[in-house]
């Protein structure tokens, strides 16, 4: 499936922004959702996009489009803490101060290309995973903050992530930030569940110790995060039909934390009574 077919809207918008003179692209983009793999071909695109000589066409063949397809742009740079490690950096877990302090050395130099810069992160196997405030630590966010909010001509900054809050708030209030709905055709099981969480949206509040109860009396038969799995699958099915609904976003992440807790070993009545405050409003 071509990009353009699977996320027509943000395609369309920035294709119209590349060629606007009154709402030009953002320089500074952040992407987030779960489809992390998505937001990085939407990175590549737009570094293509900048960087095309040709008609921008799908399958322009143009050196630039074809450096970029081929992962080789010299002006198109991944930055993780598996890519672009200067060779004294022996971090292995962050994206450190020497890749922030090499980022800005090179745009010291003036370049013929539209240099983009794509943050997020990956695992052992190369595949992309979202930043996050352990693995794009403040140290080195705040030492990029200047060249994000006074960037260059010709320069354009990506942050990927998979809940926006797991940025600073200072990186947030710099960009522009878009939702990449996850297009994935995934089935999410909420059996667990099923019968006392549904369209917990509409619940009120003076329920909530109910409801908690009737979540831990699960655990006769469910592990905790058993249960906690089952919610957040149920929330994710949700936004999966509903992807204008973003606060089903943070709802995900309430979620994570739960199981987070779960694993810590904090009582299942305290863990559900919690997680029911946030959620039913």
């Amino acid at each position: 499936m071509r990009l353009s077919d699977k996320y027509p809207f943000l395609t369309n918008y920035f294709t119209q922004a590349l060629s606007s003179n009154t709402s030009p692209l953002p320089q500074s983009i952040l992407f987030y959702g779960n489809d992390l793999e998505s937001q990085y071909v939407l990175a590549t695109e737009i570094a293509r996009l900048l960087n095309c000589k040709a008609d921008k066409s799908d399958n322009c063949d143009c050196l630039n489009c074809k450096w970029i397809k081929e992962s080789s742009h010299p002006a198109v740079m991944t930055i993780s803490r598996i890519d672009n490690k200067p060779e004294d950096d022996d971090s292995k877990t962050v994206i450190s101060i020497k890749q922030s302090a090499l980022i800005k050395e090179a745009l010291m130099s003036a370049s013929e290309f539209h240099r983009v810069f794509i943050f997020c992160d990956k695992d052992e196997d190369g595949k992309i995973a979202g930043l996050n405030r352990n693995n794009f630590q403040a140290e080195t966010a705040n030492s990029l903050l200047k060249i994000i909010e006074e960037p260059q001509p010709g320069v354009t900054f990506i942050f990927l992530t998979r809940y926006i809050d797991d940025l600073l708030p200072t990186i947030i209030s710099r960009s522009q930030c878009f939702f990449v709905p996850s297009k994935d055709n995934v089935t999410y099981d909420f059996n667990i569940i099923k019968g006392y969480f549904e369209n917990y949206w509409t619940f009120e509040r003076k329920d909530i110790f109910d409801i908690s109860q009737k979540l831990t009396n699960l655990t006769k038969d469910y592990t905790v995060i058993e249960i906690l799995q089952s919610i957040q699958n149920y929330i994710l099915s949700t936004l999966k039909a509903n992807p204008q609904k973003t606060e089903f976003i943070n709802h995900i992440k309430l979620t994570e934390e739960s199981i987070e807790q779960a694993r810590l070993g904090m009582k299942p009545i305290n863990i559900f009574d919690n997680l029911c405050l946030k959620l039913i409003t």
